[in-house]
C-alpha cells in the first residue's frame, strides 16, 4: 500500500512539473513577440570583430542595433560616423580612444556595464587588449564610417 501511495504521489508531482514546464516554456505567439535564439543569431565573421544586426539596417534610414564582438588583440584604425551611435559594453573591456593617431597606449577601458556615445564626426578608435570585448550598439541609418588619414 505505501509502494502505491509512493508512486501516485511520484506521479502527481511529474505530472504538475510537466505542466509547470509546459507553461514556462510556452512559445510567444509572434504577433506579440519576436524573437531570435542566441544560436540563430547571424554573426559576420572577421579578422578584428564579429558583427551581427540584431535589427534594423545600418545601411538603411531607421534605427539598428549590432552586436559586436572584438577579438583579443585587435582594433580600429582612427576614424569617425555621421551619426551618433550609442554603446552598451555586455562582456569583457572595451578599449577606446579619442585620438586621431593610432597608439593603443591612449585607449581608456571601458568594462562590461559601461555605457558609451560616439558623438557624430568626432575621431575615435576602439578594441580589445587581452579578452575578448562584447558590446551592443544602436544608432540611426543611413550610417557613413570615414577613416582619417594621416
Amino acid at each position: 500500500m505505501r509502494l502505491f501511495a509512493f508512486a501516485a504521489a511520484a506521479l502527481a508531482v511529474c505530472a504538475a512539473s510537466q505542466s509547470l514546464a509546459d507553461d514556462t516554456y510556452s512559445v510567444p505567439d509572434p504577433s506579440h513577440i519576436i524573437f531570435t535564439p542566441p544560436k540563430d543569431v547571424k554573426w559576420k565573421m572577421g579578422k578584428a570583430s564579429d558583427q551581427a544586426v540584431i535589427f534594423g539596417d545600418p545601411d538603411k534610414p531607421g534605427i539598428y542595433g549590432i552586436l559586436i564582438r572584438w577579438h583579443p588583440g585587435n582594433f580600429s584604425r582612427p576614424h569617425f560616423h555621421n551619426t551618433d551611435r550609442y554603446a552598451y559594453v555586455l562582456s569583457g573591456t572595451w578599449w577606446v580612444s579619442s585620438s586621431d593617431t593610432f597608439d593603443i597606449s591612449k585607449t581608456y577601458p571601458m568594462p562590461a556595464g559601461s555605457v558609451v556615445t560616439d558623438l557624430a564626426n568626432t575621431v575615435h578608435f576602439d578594441g580589445a587588449k587581452d579578452g575578448e570585448a562584447l558590446l551592443e550598439l544602436v544608432g540611426m541609418g543611413p550610417v557613413t564610417t570615414t577613416q582619417v588619414k594621416k
